[in-house]
């Protein structure tokens, strides 16, 4: 990872770490990225909680602020823990983009599972209730909304329509199903989905205009049971090398490798998280993870651990020698006898 030098005039992402308004200079899209959604207004927000902390070289800076003029999805590969979840998070941070959306991924993860969640089961009983209130003499309310049931899912609410981009982490994509990849690519490109139970609803002559929630809790509208996105969100997703990806996917994202952080980096990374004195006594430290890193499978954050016991906790010295090894343990050896 390399030094980071001054800002680019062309940066909307400067790696700072101070919240901004750049994304108010974001241009329109190119015409082949094109959406269809309204402009709501929604207040900008760095998210709340506090401030992501990662280290961006130019590099990486670069990349995010290309995928976020070319509306294209970003998909980061690098080693465990060498900060590709928290790229995401340093991001919707300082450019006031809201609250990060997750979606975390698994062998089971499905396109259905990021879009939406109907609760079809949930409905059927409400219903069931209402009928049996009213034979029972009971006040009996209409059908049960289906919106109340209904509730947009990660990828769903960063589609949603909104003046300003959503960012989506889409977490460690190599562990999904390998059908998974190619579902996503109508979604990335169109920018929009159907959702069946609201279309099906229009047909019978209700509104074609219905609201439906998102993760945030908020409510935006429908066009026709389709929601259509404005600004396209910028999605990142991580893999950490498990498996390769069809290239008609790789050819709607673009591609950044997280380097592991040198000594200087790794300084970098304790003075932000410890402190400068936290830096000037972890010297041995640092040179003792750099040199097993070399030969085995490390993680930043595994230094970060060492270093905040050998500083932070009183009389834990004597037993640091043990601690490290613990702390300090391969995880291409976790799980193994």
């Amino acid at each position: 990872m390399s030094k980071r030098s001054e800002p680019k005039p062309w940066w909307l992402y400067r790696g700072s770490g101070e919240p901004n308004d750049n994304i108010g200079r974001l241009p329109p899209p190119p015409s082949w990225r094109k959406s269809k959604g309204p402009a709501l207004e929604r207040q900008l927000t760095s998210g709340g909680g506090p401030r992501p902390r990662f280290e961006a070289s130019d590099e990486v800076i670069d990349m995010v602020n290309t995928a976020l003029y070319l509306r294209r999805p970003l998909l980061v590969t690098g080693k465990p823990g060498s900060g590709k979840s928290s790229l995401a998070e340093a991001v919707a941070w300082e450019l006031q983009l809201g609250r990060l959306l997750r979606w975390p991924i698994n062998t089971r993860s499905t396109l259905q599972e990021g879009l939406y969640r109907y609760d079809a089961i949930g409905r059927l009983q409400e219903a069931s209730l209402r009928r049996e209130r009213g034979q029972t003499g009971a006040s009996v309310a209409a059908e049960p909304d289906i919106t109340q049931f209904l509730q947009l899912g990660p990828l769903g609410t960063a589609l949603a329509p909104s003046k300003h981009p959503r960012v989506l982490l889409i977490d460690e994509i190599d562990k999904s199903d390998i059908d998974l990849p190619n579902d996503l690519l109508n979604v990335f490109e169109e920018g929009e989905f159907e959702v069946p139970e609201l279309s099906r609803l229009i047909r019978t002559g209700a509104d074609d205009k219905v609201a439906v929630r998102t993760l945030d809790g908020e409510v935006v509208p429908t066009d026709k049971g389709w929601v259509q996105c404005h600004a396209f969100p910028l999605v990142i997703m991580t893999s950490n090398g498990e498996r390769e990806f069809p290239p008609a996917f790789l050819r709607r994202c673009l591609q950044l490798d997280l380097k592991e952080p040198g000594r200087e980096q790794l300084q970098d990374i304790v003075r932000v998280h410890l402190g400068e004195e936290a830096v000037a006594s972890s010297g041995a430290l640092i040179q003792t993870f750099l040199e097993r890193r070399s030969k085995e499978t490390l993680a930043t954050d595994q230094l970060l651990n060492a270093i905040y016991l050998a500083t932070r906790v009183p009389g834990v010295q004597q037993d640091m020698e043990t601690l490290q090894d613990v702390i300090l343990k391969s995880l291409g050896s976790l799980g193994t006898p």
